[in-house]
């Protein structure tokens, strides 16, 4: 999957699909997969013995999460991705898609400059889904960036970059749960993390605080093979937005991933209007938008 992912990248990269990334795919699997692999249905479809398209179907699920809440979905999800060659393959996802999911109503989404799915899926039965992309709804944009003329990280005094090799694995998951309070990433979700391709201790980039608390946290995930590196997750300690780290933290990364051997720099976030503090760190950082989600909804209940 992340094979094909890199043809996409290099031939077609606005119509790399949501969460279909290198990069993506290494974060969603690896921490997941504890929790939700239960819920997962694959299917991968080969011309002459190669990766042609694959469809990732998430079933309905109802798991608790680390602050008590629990994180819930009534209806199916379909993540997937085909050679920009083979778009006809969408016919077979969704064909399948509509076996895997049970009768359930069925969510996925197509990319803005993706003409050929936006063709195929009304035939299958899909409308734009107005909640998730309405003007405060859940849809993703894809921002890019050349990593040429870098800006320099500017850290408020007393605060320092670290990496996450160097500090254990509790105080790393700790700084992500910091961020995501509803999070329920775990120190063996945090090894599976680390023992999947493309990750790096030495671009999994940190924020300290003067107290010793890491504040920030940022993985990048370099393909050395289409020379792309991504940001997937950034996220800031609730008690230390607003002073800068988020911009500091993106600055460095960018400068760490051009010293890898990346020209190109990728990142994902909310696209709505209602939602523009992470859009807004990443413009003033030099990223652009390049495509967006198109939600799409099947109501079969």
């Amino acid at each position: 999957m992340q094979g094909l992912a890199q043809q996409v990248t290099a031939l077609r990269p606005e119509l790399l699909n949501a969460d279909a990334t290198v990069g993506e795919l290494a974060w969603v699997w690896s921490k997941d997969f504890d929790a939700l692999s239960p819920f997962w249905r694959h299917r991968l479809w080969l011309i002459d013995g190669k990766l042609a398209a694959w469809g990732w179907v998430h079933l309905p699920h109802r798991i608790p999460r680390g602050d008590g809440t629990f994180r819930e979905a009534r209806a199916a999800n379909l993540i997937w991705q085909t050679h920009p060659d083979q778009p006809e393959l969408l016919h077979e996802i969704l064909d399948w898609y509509d076996e895997a999911a049970g009768g359930v109503d069925q969510l996925l989404a197509i990319q803005s400059a993706d003409r050929a799915a936006q063709a195929i899926i009304p035939g299958h039965g899909y409308v734009f889904d107005a909640e998730a992309g309405a003007d405060d709804g859940s849809w993703v944009q894809f921002n890019r960036r050349e990593l040429t003329d870098l800006p320099d990280p500017v850290l408020p005094d007393g605060f320092r970059f670290v990496m996450a090799k160097d500090v254990s694995p509790a105080h790393a998951v700790k700084a992500h749960r910091d961020a995501w309070q509803s999070s329920s990433f775990s120190e063996a979700a945090f090894e599976r993390v680390q023992h999947t391709w493309p990750y790096r201790g030495d671009l999994h980039l940190l924020v300290e605080a003067p107290d010793g608390t890491l504040a920030a946290t940022a993985i990048i995930w370099l393909d050395d093979a289409t020379q792309t590196a991504e940001f997937e997750p950034v996220g800031t300690h609730q008690a230390f937005r607003r002073q800068g780290l988020g911009t500091a933290l993106q600055a460095y990364g960018l400068q760490l991933a051009k010293a890898a051997g990346a020209k190109l720099m990728l990142v994902a976030c909310l696209g709505a209007p209602a939602h523009p503090a992470a859009r807004n760190m990443y413009y003033g950082v030099g990223f652009q938008p390049f495509s967006h989600d198109l939600p799409q909804i099947k109501t079969v209940r």
